[in-house]
């Protein structure tokens, strides 16, 4: 089972491989913000993947449009709630603003 190292708490967590970023995280008591319920169209759990981005899922049309909306994206962007798991560990960086509202 792949883990999920989340930054900046230093919390590393096993993530089921296929479940959403966010997903994982509130399995595992994380809180993170998710204003829309993980739709994509709040922008409010944007986060910096620094390892596994490649065993992520494919940005998607609906997630590179909302990102493209959101002031502070980089190429280490993605949403919690759009960013499947793969098979190999992944840390991100939670960001300390609701960036997408």
């Amino acid at each position: 089972m792949p883990t999920l190292t989340i930054l900046p708490i230093n919390k590393a967590v096993e993530a089921a491989q296929g479940a959403s970023i966010l997903q994982a995280m509130l399995a595992a008591g994380v809180e993170a913000l998710h204003k829309c319920g993980g739709e994509a169209k709040c922008g409010s759990c944007h986060v910096f993947v620094h390892e596994g981005r490649k065993s992520l899922s494919k940005v998607q049309r609906l997630e590179n449009e909302k990102l493209d909306a959101i002031v502070g994206v980089g190429s280490k962007s993605r949403l919690a709630c759009q960013a499947l798991i793969g098979p190999d560990n992944v840390t991100i960086e939670l960001l300390g603003f609701a960036s997408g509202v």
